[in-house]
């Protein structure tokens, strides 16, 4: 209901709407609609104070009138399931987050997981100063009122852009800003204009670049010694400006009136049952809610509000560290304006001598140089309200006096650290800086030159063309000015997981809470219990992002222990992942075995993936048990796969395995010889498909064809036919040049194509000028066949030789791009393969290259050298069966083979080795005195 408190204001503006719009008209609705939201939130009996987030004016007013009212109840804009994470704080530095974070959703999308919602709190707010009074006096309690976290997902999805603050223009984000990462931001009175040319036109006549400069200057400047009435006044006008002025934020002021339903409802049921009187009660909520038009606002609003239920997504609560930076980033603020927020506070603390309020015990706060004064305490029902809006509009700004000694000191030390990180800069840098900030603040109307116009005249005087460190010079004035502040939880404040960790890390001796980089040295077969400290280090690297902990010496690979490593560990500087990890288990094995298992178990899970986690499963956890688990579902997914995608990794993967299980187990684990089969069968059953399907690549293919020819032993000898793997290559039919040189590459391997044969292809495809172009393709499948076939690597030599030889330059010179690319494209991995084998076979020095003759050449293959020895010389394997021919007669009864044995020569042997031995006979004759042969 209006009160004539502001009926002199109201008329004054209805005049001024009227001259200036000639006649009334909307604006003449806004500015009466204006004076009539103060009017509406004043009278309220239950007291409404209106807040700015990291407002320094909002925290002075704050801890004055706490300490006049004295309230027993504080109702707070904050979600309400974070109440039992507030006393948590006397255990952590400012700044620091609050949060809600859920993984394994249920009433949400499975792809919006996981989900998180920070409240960041800085001592420097108005919020922190509500806190710390009800937790630490006596008789007081605080009540959060704003909607839970899971009804800011059921209110506002996290996909809607259109809610999320944007970066102002031309600012960039400042180191450590990604401390909350991508949580759903909550914090207490959002006040910046909804409506872009209303912001676009308070910039242009403040003459100030950004939002929180004009906010600074014409709001916080003239409300930082402002009294109580004043301050609230003009708070609830603004909030009413920006609500009102909001012509493009239906959906956001539809979710804003949401949640002051909810607050209001809140606010009775508690003053129903606590029974408590509303004059000892204040409600602290931004100021945009302190101007609400919604039917439930009020002691005595409808009671008609059904709060929603909650939906069964398992919360967990904790605190992460926060920073200036990463609020500013998160809140779309210019960079450094919470650090100037926090210096403004702490200079005003000082000039006016407020006494702020601080939870005991609280890690890195100010120290209380005096007590406060008791105040009586004042009803509010005892005052009247008073106008004080119309005063305050009415005069002029009051210019604070330029204070030549802290601008003096400004300018000297930002010359200083500007030098310190590089820049060229003196003396008379530090005299240009002093005057031109004089210069900027009067060209803007100030008298007294704002941390903004020094941060502007410092990078036009000392800001060269490039930024010689890691620093420029706006960001030094932001260290100078307040620096970016990060905060910290404390250990009594983690959660279980994050307590063990540092328990289980205690034996390095390192402080892990500090932030930077630390060097851990592991002398793991000096002390044993070091190895326990690898084991935890090696699971956090796989677990946390890449730079907590980083192994400089040492690696964990299947059949591998190190005997000493080197360790840089940031967990410090990466608390919150580390205290996010807490929400998901209670240590970090069980956290490894469910994101694991999850993998595993997904949509996405494929074979490649399941094997995956199964050497992470033995490298890790060392067990045999989860292992087999995975590995059983490695087989079905195998099973149920229709694409080879994945085949270059299925190989490799199943490659390292079975070597690791054959040299540390007796017998290989039944899911793996169940994974053998399946891939024969699977691979084999695929494989005329792969060779004729365009998606499918020639790496895929040679990745199958290693599969089948390394596994085709151990495929056999567990029951499969390769018969199967024949028809396979028979109904193969590809039509590319890299998958037809893999198809004569196999067909190589089981014996259908002789090497001679194969040499003559190649040869027909260099006789071909209409092959010519699409010859470094063949090569390039030559190349990949050398996964299931590695002998081929000389053909492959002689092959590429053979085109260097046999090409003349003007066909050669422009295909030989083409051949490096698809080489270096294709036939990476088999490079290191291919020079080894030119090694060999290619003479080593420049005066032997003269002389040398290809051995693949005709030339090289003398026609009347035997290819055998001659008969009667025997050597020396034949002398070794002729002498015991028991195993060789009975190898030929089980095979069924009749045959005679032939006189042996008993002649001398013949060859190099005989040669050798008849020249040096010694070592032979120690040899047999050595071993007692006559």
């Amino acid at each position: 209901m209006s009160t004539p408190t502001f009926g002199a204001l109201r008329t004054q503006l209805l005049d001024a709407a009227a001259a200036l719009a000639d006649g009334p008209d909307a604006l003449a609705g806004i500015l009466s609609g204006i004076v009539d939201d103060v009017d509406r939130a004043l009278a309220e009996p239950l007291e409404i104070f209106p807040v700015c987030h990291h407002s320094p004016a909002s925290a002075m007013a704050m801890a004055r009138r706490l300490r006049e009212k004295q309230p027993k109840v504080i109702y707070l804009e904050l979600c309400e399931d974070m109440t039992p994470l507030l006393t948590e704080l006397r255990n952590c530095r400012l700044p620091v987050a609050v949060q809600a974070f859920a993984s394994e959703l249920d009433g949400f999308p499975q792809d919006w997981a996981p989900l998180s919602v920070v409240a960041p709190i800085t001592d420097a707010s108005a919020e922190y100063q509500a806190i710390a009074y009800a937790l630490d006096t006596p008789g007081v309690e605080l009540v959060l009122v704003d909607r839970s976290t899971d009804h800011v997902f059921q209110w506002q999805p996290r996909k809607d852009k259109s809610a999320e603050p944007t970066a102002e223009p031309g600012v960039e984000p400042a180191e450590d800003a990604d401390l909350h990462g991508d949580a759903v931001g909550v914090e207490i009175g959002d006040l910046r204009p909804r409506f872009a040319e209303l912001e676009e036109h308070l910039l242009h006549h403040g003459k100030v670049r950004h939002w929180s400069e004009w906010w600074d200057q014409y709001v916080e400047q003239p409300l930082g010694d402002a009294d109580y009435d004043t301050y609230r006044q003009v708070m609830v006008l603004i909030g009413s400006l920006f609500r009102r002025l909001a012509p493009g934020a239906h959906d956001r002021v539809t979710s804003d009136e949401e949640r002051e339903r909810y607050m209001w409802t809140r606010m009775r049921q508690h003053l129903a049952v606590s029974g408590i009187d509303a004059a000892d009660t204040l409600y602290v909520c931004g100021a945009f809610h302190a101007a609400s038009h919604v039917d439930e606002f009020g002691l005595h609003g409808a009671d008609t509000y059904e709060i929603s239920p909650r939906t069964a997504t398992k919360w967990h609560y904790g605190l992460i560290p926060s920073s200036h930076s990463s609020i500013e980033a998160q809140f779309g603020l210019a960079s450094g304006a919470v650090s100037i927020a926090a210096a403004v506070f702490a200079k005003s603390l000082s000039r006016t001598g407020v006494v702020p309020y601080q939870l005991e015990g609280q890690q890195g706060g100010r120290a209380a140089k005096k007590k406060a004064k008791p105040v009586a305490p004042v009803s509010s029902q005892s005052q009247q309200v008073a106008d004080r809006l119309s005063g305050f509009l009415a005069r002029p700004p009051v210019l604070d006096t330029l204070d030549e000694d802290e601008l003096l000191g400004w300018s000297v030390e930002i010359v200083r650290l500007a030098r310190r990180n590089g820049y060229l800069s003196s003396t008379a840098d530090a005299i240009a800086v002093f005057e031109t900030s004089i210069l900027l603040a009067g060209m803007r109307g100030r008298a007294r030159p704002t941390p903004y116009d020094f941060q502007d005249a410092a990078v036009t005087c000392i800001e060269k063309e490039s930024v010689p460190g890691r620093r420029d010079v706006r960001r030094l004035c932001e260290i100078m000015l307040g620096g970016d502040r990060i905060g910290q939880v404390g250990y009594e404040s983690l959660p279980p997981l994050a307590r063990d960790v540092h328990d289980r890390l205690a034996p390095l001796g390192l402080k892990l809470e500090q932030r930077g980089v630390q060097r851990a040295l592991l002398d793991i077969a000096g002390d044993p219990v070091l190895g326990k400290c690898s084991d935890l280090l090696w699971i956090l690297r796989h677990l946390l992002p890449q730079g907590a902990a980083r192994p400089i010496m040492g690696e964990r690979r299947l059949g591998h222990r190190a005997i000493q490593e080197s360790w840089d560990l940031a967990l410090g500087t990466h608390q919150r992942e580390l205290i996010e990890l807490g929400y998901e288990g209670i240590t970090v094995e069980q956290v490894l075995e469910q994101r694991l298992r999850r993998s595993v178990w997904g949509p996405q899970a494929t074979a490649a993936v399941a094997l995956g986690a199964v050497e992470d499963a033995t490298l890790y956890l060392r067990s045999r048990r989860f292992a087999d688990e995975l590995g059983a579902r490695a087989v079905d997914l195998l099973a149920a796969e229709r694409t080879v995608d994945d085949a270059p990794d299925v190989l490799r993967r199943a490659r390292r395995l079975l070597a690791h299980y054959r040299a540390t187990e007796p017998v290989l684990p039944a899911w793996l010889e169940a994974f053998v089969k399946a891939g024969y069968a699977h691979y084999c059953t695929l494989l005329p498909k792969a060779f004729v399907e365009e998606e499918t690549g020639t790496k895929q293919v040679a990745a199958m064809l290693g599969f089948l020819f390394s596994m085709e032993s151990l495929a056999l000898s567990l029951g499969c036919d390769r018969a199967q793997l024949e028809l396979a290559v028979a109904q193969s039919h590809p039509t590319t040049p890299g998958k037809t040189a893999l198809l004569w590459a196999a067909q190589h391997q089981l014996g259908v194509l002789p090497r001679t044969e194969l040499r003559e292809r190649c040869a027909q495809l260099l006789d071909n000028p209409l092959v010519l172009p699409a010859y470094p393709q063949y090569l390039s499948g030559f190349v990949q066949a050398l996964e299931p076939v590695p002998a081929l690597a000389g053909f492959v030599v002689e092959a590429i030789s053979q085109a260097f030889g046999r090409l003349p330059d003007a066909v050669l010179l422009p295909w030989l791009p083409t051949l490096i690319t698809t080489l270096r494209k294709e036939g990476g991995d088999h490079v290191g393969l291919l020079v080894r084998e030119a090694g060999r076979v290619f003479p080593g020095d420049l005066a032997t290259l003269d002389a040398w003759t290809p051995p693949w050449s005709a030339a090289a293959v003398d026609p009347a050298a035997p290819a055998v020895a001659p008969r009667g010389q025997a050597g020396p394997v034949a002398v070794l069966l002729a002498a015991h021919p028991e195993p060789t007669d009975a190898l030929a009864a089980l095979l069924g083979c009749d045959g005679t044995w032939a006189e042996p020569a008993h002649a001398s042997g013949t060859g190099p080795v005989n040669d050798l031995l008849t020249r040096y006979p010694e070592s032979a004759a120690e040899l047999a005195v050595a071993i007692g042969v006559g």
